[in-house]
């Protein structure tokens, strides 16, 4: 037997009231009295009836869904601002849909024309770089995109991130200060802006004060590469203090030195990591870390994209937050300094 669609037609004839009447009740920013309401409601309930938001798409040309596209999810990072950034969102109206990709650019391409297919109003694209023919075909499309803690060469893409240089100085003035000779640096994947930032404000830093990189090993974002990385670093010279470019690194370098190496921390060597996600203030970690903050990324991210959806014309912004940095017990802490 088949099965009967229930539509804002049905709603209409059991509430007593037109159609439009019951659009009306659906659509946000709509006018409707109080009593309308409340019949159109009930009907509704009592029927099983859902707006269709699509089709409602169709005729206003918004549909209320911003795309969120991300590459990877085991950096603790994400998931906690992914969180923030859903949540955000849907207090101000928007549905959320989430799409994964790798960070190859046929991959992304694909990725966001899928997202483009499902008419959506705007796209937050996190941890991930875009081709300037993707950024052309989404202007072209008219669906705005915010890049959430990824920058780009692009003046005409909106970006929200920390200030990455900003947060590598900090470490290299921070383990400078507390007398480290051998400092070395644990870089994410190389391709993207954040590990960029990190490494060229962290080297300048050591510049400035005279000093050098010792040493130097790729861990691209991930623990198993990181763990590999730490092996190679510490197999002959090696380094008293590490500058690992995210803490989900971090955490695996802490391990690969304490587990298999036999090394004290910080006695032995000091690890600073970047993020601060929940697990580095876990008693077993206790990392000192650059903190990104989240909730301020997530509400400019936000702003910026809503803003853009409402005006198109508003110019694009490239913004970098700074962000502290935290000290726990993971790196020697210099004689007198102030936190």
């Amino acid at each position: 037997m088949a099965v009967h669609k229930v539509t804002s037609m049905d709603v209409a004839r059991m509430a007593g009231v037109s159609q439009s009447a019951v659009s009306r009740v659906f659509t946000p920013g709509a006018s409707a009295s109080p009593k309308t309401v409340a019949k159109v409601r009930k009907a509704a309930e009592a029927l099983g009836y859902r707006p269709n938001v699509l089709a409602r798409a169709m005729v206003s040309g918004k549909s209320g869904i911003i795309g969120l596209v991300v590459a990877y999810l085991n950096n603790q990072f994400y998931p906690e601002a992914l969180e923030k950034l859903s949540n955000a969102l849907q207090e101000r109206g928007y549905h959320v849909l989430i799409f994964m990709a790798s960070n190859s650019a046929q991959n992304i391409d694909k990725i966001v024309g899928e997202i483009l297919d499902f008419q959506v109003d705007g796209i937050v694209a996190a941890s991930v770089a875009l081709s300037s023919d993707l950024s052309d075909r989404c202007r072209a499309a008219g669906v705005p995109m915010v890049l959430f803690n990824r920058g780009q060469d692009d003046p005409t893409m909106s970006s929200v991130t920390s200030d990455n240089q900003a947060g590598g100085r900090k470490v290299a003035e921070f383990l400078l200060a507390a007398g480290h000779k051998k400092i070395s640096y644990v870089a994410g994947w190389e391709g993207a802006s954040t590990q960029r930032d990190r490494e060229a404000g962290f080297v300048a830093a050591l510049h400035q004060a005279g000093a050098t990189l010792h040493s130097r090993e790729v861990g691209n974002f991930g623990a198993e590469d990181a763990r590999g990385a730490t092996r190679r670093m510490f197999a002959s010279d090696p380094p008293d203090a590490v500058f690992v470019a995210n803490d989900h690194m971090a955490i695996a370098v802490m391990d690969t030195l304490r587990f298999e190496l036999g090394l004290n921390i910080p006695e032995d060597v000091s690890v600073v990591g970047y993020d601060d996600v929940a697990v580095a203030a876990w008693p077993s970690y206790d990392l000192t870390t650059v903190r990104q903050p989240a909730n301020r990324m997530v509400a400019e991210t936000v702003d910026i994209l809503l803003s853009k959806i409402d005006d198109p014309q508003i110019e694009p912004k490239q913004l970098e937050i700074d962000g502290p940095l935290i000290i726990r017990g993971s790196a020697r802490i210099p004689e007198g300094w102030q936190t």
